[in-house]
């Protein structure tokens, strides 16, 4: 198992250095100017040409990919264009309330497949055994974002049990992860 894993992990990376090497590419290929872009359009060519140095766009592309697969293995992925702040900052801000909704939605996902498995396995071939099955193939056909509204309209909007939005306590957390969870099982 060990020697299956540590397979794994090997072959992880030239999977990674493929994929950021299409990643870069594409990025560039992109039409426009990103100094132009970051600068703003009523940015004259010095103000530019200065964005343009401060990125590395006036480097050839193989120092460019470098500084980028350099900086990204130490774990700086630069600063955010839309908040200024670092790349690394703004996914570790955002990791914990993944994982605790990734922890809940697996709960329920694993609540509603056992609950599933035992009415199937009991009720073999009789109605409730039916029944799941039903709602199981309805669950997986239902789209999770229409359920998720739906939930919502129902949970918050119209009988007022459960916030609509924000992750400040743990009853934020019930119609995402009810949800995501459903979805899985």
């Amino acid at each position: 198992m060990l020697n299956y894993v540590i397979k794994r992990l090997l072959g992880l990376i030239p999977t990674l250095f493929i994929v950021s090497v299409l990643v870069f590419l594409f990025v560039h290929m992109l039409p426009g100017d990103p100094a132009r872009l970051i600068a703003g359009p009523e940015a004259d060519a010095q103000v530019i040409e200065l964005v343009r140095q401060q990125l590395g766009l006036d480097q050839p592309l193989y120092h460019q990919f470098w500084h980028y697969i350099s900086n990204a293995v130490q774990g700086d992925f630069g600063l955010s264009m839309v908040s200024r702040r670092p790349v690394a900052d703004e996914i570790a801000s955002r990791f914990m309330p993944t994982l605790w909704l990734t922890i809940t939605s697996m709960v329920w996902a694993v609540i509603f497949g056992m609950a599933a498995g035992i009415i199937a396995a009991v009720w073999r071939n009789r109605w409730p055994d039916r029944l799941s099955m039903t709602i199981a193939v309805s669950g997986i056909s239902f789209p999770a974002f229409a359920l998720g509204m739906l939930l919502i309209q129902v949970f918050s909007v119209e009988l007022g049990w459960l916030p609509t939005v924000g992750a400040d306590s743990w009853q934020h957390y019930i119609l995402p992860s009810l949800t995501l969870g459903a979805a899985v099982a």
